[in-house]
């Protein structure tokens, strides 16, 4: 199937001035216009029409359209999975896994549609009841990165859909036809939901100041973007000068600490997954390996070894396990990395261009492991490419310090049999991040527990638990069924 028919396929005919191109080959799969700012404007004031309507539906009701629209995902998941290892590179099977991430979040949100719920809270005055209840909160502007090009998006506008916000969508430049795509299926649910109000859900397509044009507007309660730290820190003064709210989820730098106790086959397959899949363009994808001096010398040949047995190729063939990156920009980055860190005193293994004969206008690198003599310099920053730095560490007590000695808090693990090791790296003074595991690598989170990190990473929360609260406005209700108006704290205040 040509990547043309592919995307009639979902319902998306392209056209205009802007080639999107893929990462597997360089070759152009369509070509999108990007909007003016009045075309902005446009799709900001439907989103706010939108709102006003969508609010006064029931959540029950809205929860339908997200149950449509997870069916209209089952449909063409094979599709849709195809179109996002096309457009953004990641292999098949990553790109399936993505469209079942986004109908595992409809089916979350359909059940919490019907769990909004509020607090009774006690009053201090006498015939008096007092509640938080939450409301709607507004349009929800998206914004995406390319190496998640829809999952992202459906983890914030299946909540915001049933919390009753509409949404406004800018995918990343990289990856435009995942959204169009996406959006022709969500419309499809809402042909079939029946009264859903016009202008719910768009995609506005353009650059950096695309972005910048929604997180400016104040008709935007929220804005959720999702991409490096240099971005939300561009965007998120601009949301807070006006008082609006911002969920960002920004750079992670993960680290898995190896305790003498750890099976090591285990460590050793979580090790290559979570470090070369996708290529290394995770925000979950494990950068550092912290390794006790015990088992030092038995775990790292063992990885070594399995990164010369992995299959590097079109993300569209079967058996391949790493695809390309997603532009010479990040090959770049990747290589200049490398020099930092032989310049750091880094030993490398691996790195360096392949398949340059088979893809000429494709950049696919082979995966490096750099074992440094102390975690410092080019490892504090995060590189969106696949390379390992591998550190010795002599106790937990070092690798939970060096674990939390970089400016990004996203994702971390430890791999032990130890009890107590491992209860001392969850607890208050182990790992200082939003995602903590145990004998799993950091990447592959699941739906159910809300997405996110500290520090430089954002402090956002998206996915599962209440992270559904953000796209909602808290109130705290009072009401008085008595004859009397007592004041709260015993305050008297009368009248003669």
């Amino acid at each position: 199937m040509t990547p043309t028919d592919l995307l009639k396929s979902l319902g998306v005919t392209t056209s205009g001035d802007v080639s999107v191109r893929s990462p597997i080959d360089g070759a152009e799969i369509g070509r999108v216009g990007h909007d003016t700012p009045g075309q902005i404007d446009a799709k900001i004031a439907a989103a706010q029409e939108a709102f006003l309507a969508w609010r006064e539906v029931p959540a029950p009701r809205r929860g339908e359209l997200v149950r449509l629209f997870g069916e209209e995902l089952r449909a063409s998941k094979a599709a849709l999975g195809r179109l996002v290892s096309l457009e953004a590179g990641k292999i098949l099977q990553e790109g399936l896994g993505e469209v079942q991430e986004m109908i595992d979040i409809c089916d979350f949100a359909v059940g919490l549609s019907r769990q909004l719920y509020g607090l009774t809270i006690a009053s201090e005055r006498p015939g008096h009841r007092m509640m938080e209840t939450w409301h709607p909160l507004g349009p929800v502007a998206i914004i995406s990165a390319f190496n998640f090009p829809v999952a992202v998006w459906a983890w914030n506008a299946c909540l915001a859909l049933v919390c009753g916000d509409s949404c406004i969508w800018k995918p990343s430049e990289k990856t435009p036809l995942t959204a169009l795509a996406t959006q022709a299926l969500l419309e499809r649910a809402i042909a079939k939901f029946g009264d859903a109000p016009k202008g719910l859900s768009s995609v506005v397509l353009g650059l950096a100041d695309a972005g910048k044009t929604l997180a400016a507007d104040t008709r935007i309660p929220l804005v959720s973007a999702t991409g490096s730290t240099r971005m939300g820190r561009a965007l998120g003064p601009v949301v807070a000068e006006r008082f609006g709210k911002s969920l960002l989820e920004l750079g992670g730098n993960n680290a898995m600490i190896v305790m003498p106790s750890a099976d090591l086959e285990l460590a050793v397959r979580a090790i290559l997954f979570a470090a070369v899949g996708t290529a290394g363009q995770r925000c979950t994808t494990l950068r550092r390996l912290l390794v006790h001096k015990d088992v030092y010398e038995k775990l790292v040949p063992r990885v070594k070894a399995a990164y010369g047995r992995v299959t590097i190729g079109s993300s569209l063939e079967q058996g391949t396990l790493v695809g390309p990156l997603i532009d010479a920009g990040a090959f770049q980055g990747m290589e200049k990395a490398l020099a930092s860190a032989r310049d750091q005193g880094g030993q490398v293994t691996g790195g360096g261009r392949a398949l340059a004969d088979k893809f000429p206008n494709a950049h696919y690198a082979h995966p490096a492991v750099v074992e440094m003599p102390r975690q410092a310099g080019v490892m504090l920053h995060e590189t969106f490419a696949p390379i390992l730095y591998v550190v010795k560490i002599d106790s937990l007590e070092e690798g939970i310090a060096l674990q939390n000695a970089v400016p990004q808090g996203l994702s971390s693990c430890i791999f032990t049999r130890d009890m107590q090791e491992a209860e001392r790296f969850v607890a208050a003074a182990g790992s200082d991040c939003g995602i903590a595991n145990v004998n799993i690598g950091p990447s592959g989170a699941e739906i159910g527990g809300a997405f996110g990190g500290e520090k430089e990473t954002g402090g956002g929360r998206e996915s599962g638990s209440d992270s559904w609260k953000a796209y909602m406005r808290r109130q705290t209700a009072t009401v008085n069924y008595s004859n009397a108006l007592p004041l709260a704290q015993g305050i008297k205040f009368d009248v003669e």
